[in-house]
């Protein structure tokens, strides 16, 4: 098609970016760097994000005195390849893998990596997701980690062990006993690392599994929801899930909110403890989600209107599976109150904190460094050429893959034959309720030559 060659070299360049000098920033006033991930949590499951049942008091607050993303991406719509994403700056395209198995390979360059490479003390505190071996967070530039290597063992909340570095911490008896709720013990363990590095300049990232998968929280943070949020019954949940054994809790709803609650808390006592030690003025903190909502273990997303008035969840790529509520507070730097619409996506924070690190890459990036957004300047703002998803798992069943240029986008089934495609112009259609595929062919045949190259279900 005519527009081929045009698009992979527009693709292409965007491997051109290397990480710019710092704004103004020298050695000594290098920000520490705070990035907290929910699991599974969606565009409308906070206050500041339009949430009217789930109490989010921390979250709305930092919101407020920072800057809300409202055209925030994951990099994918499941959790492997959005930490993918995240962490190596690179679409998912370039995976060697799809779906859920990913895994890093030795060398890869990760946000860990270049970070300590100019100094910074690096903790992983959390669901890593990424493989093992090689894989491994203390293997991929984190010198500290603690937390879920295997993405299953990552959907209870009172295992019988964790990860410290390479070596379990047992927790005997935990599933029975209930003794250590497993967020619990993330939130302490971020919050030892931080006042141990409040004298250099640190990366903490900060991956909780809340709301993932099993609905349960202490009875604690239960209370306030218990027969308000209207009827207690679990609600009918489909295959897998009803096969895995997830805990059936009394009351769903109010379990569900008391988990993100429980969250909101914390991230709370995570800004009080900056704001102790006198460090939150150099501290950068992301808060965000590794794609939309999902009905796992019974949570009623619908109930809650997690998906904020977007098409699609978990496992699709409508919006409502990649568009994930995104905060980013840094006292002092970013404006109160301010609010950003420019499309950015998780492969941009490689780039953005390398340039705040004054670090330089050493592989390219398919990201591009979101400071001038950070700092108000959204004329210096470099715009993406386009966003790219592909998702599949291990049938044919559900291979899609989406791509972004401008406002419009174009979503591909591969299952079907011949493929689906449908077309959405996201500056009329938020919701992406009209398929103007037929209505636009020329759209069409520039954006379908990206989905051609980079999918694993197109090639």
């Amino acid at each position: 098609m005519k527009y081929a060659a045009l698009c992979v070299l527009a693709l292409l360049s965007i491997l051109l970016l290397v990480a710019q000098p710092a704004f103004g920033l020298d050695q000594k006033n290098r920000p520490n760097l705070i990035f907290i991930l929910a699991d599974d949590l969606g565009y409308g499951d906070l206050g500041c994000f339009g949430q009217e049942y789930i109490q989010t008091p921390h979250l709305d607050r930092l919101c407020a005195d920072g800057l809300k993303l409202t055209s925030h991406y994951a990099g994918s719509t499941v959790c492997a390849p959005s930490r993918y994403t995240l962490l190596t700056g690179k679409h998912i395209g370039r995976a060697a893998t799809i779906g859920q198995r990913q895994e890093l390979a030795p060398g890869t360059q990760t946000i860990g990596s270049v970070l300590r490479s100019t100094g910074y003390r690096t903790a992983c505190i959390g669901k890593w997701g990424l493989g093992s071996d090689s894989g491994l967070p203390n293997r991929q530039g984190f010198e500290h980690w603690l937390g879920f290597v295997s993405q299953t063992r990552a959907h209870w909340y009172y295992p019988d062990y964790i990860w410290r570095n390479e070596k379990k911490l047992l927790l005997p008896g935990n599933p029975q006993t209930h003794e250590t709720y497993v967020h619990d013990l993330f939130t302490q363990e971020a919050l030892w690392f931080i006042r141990s590095s409040q004298s250099e300049p640190f990366f903490l990232y900060l991956p909780y599994t809340i709301p993932h998968a099993e609905v349960l929280v202490p009875e604690d943070s239960q209370a306030p929801y218990i027969k308000k949020l209207g009827d207690p019954e679990r609600p009918p949940i489909t295959e897998p899930y009803a096969m895995q054994g997830y805990n059936k809790p009394r009351y769903p709803r109010a379990a569900r909110a008391g988990m993100i609650s429980r969250m909101d808390r914390d991230i709370g006592r995570i800004r009080a403890l900056l704001e102790e030690l006198g460090i939150a003025k150099d501290t950068l903190l992301v808060f965000s989600s590794d794609n939309g909502p999902c009905g796992a273990g019974g949570q009623d997303f619908l109930f809650f209107r997690s998906r904020g008035g977007l098409r699609g969840h978990k496992r699709t790529l409508y919006e409502g599976g990649i568009r994930v509520p995104t905060i980013a507070w840094w006292p002092g730097t970013i404006t109160a109150g301010t609010v950003s619409d420019f499309p950015s996506i998780f492969y941009d924070w490689l780039p953005t904190f390398a340039n705040l690190a004054g670090a330089k890459l050493t592989q390219p990036t398919d990201g591009v460094s979101l400071v001038p957004t950070l700092l108000g300047k959204p004329e210096d703002q470099r715009n993406h050429d386009l966003l790219f998803w592909d998702y599949g798992e291990w049938s044919n069943d559900s291979r899609l893959s989406a791509v972004r240029e401008g406002t419009w986008k174009l979503i591909v089934r591969h299952e079907k034959t011949p493929r689906e495609l449908e077309l959405y112009d996201l500056s009329t259609d938020l919701a992406e309720q009209h398929n103007v595929a037929e209505k636009h062919p020329e759209i069409v045949e520039k954006l379908l030559p990206i989905v051609n190259r980079w999918s694993r279900g197109g090639r």
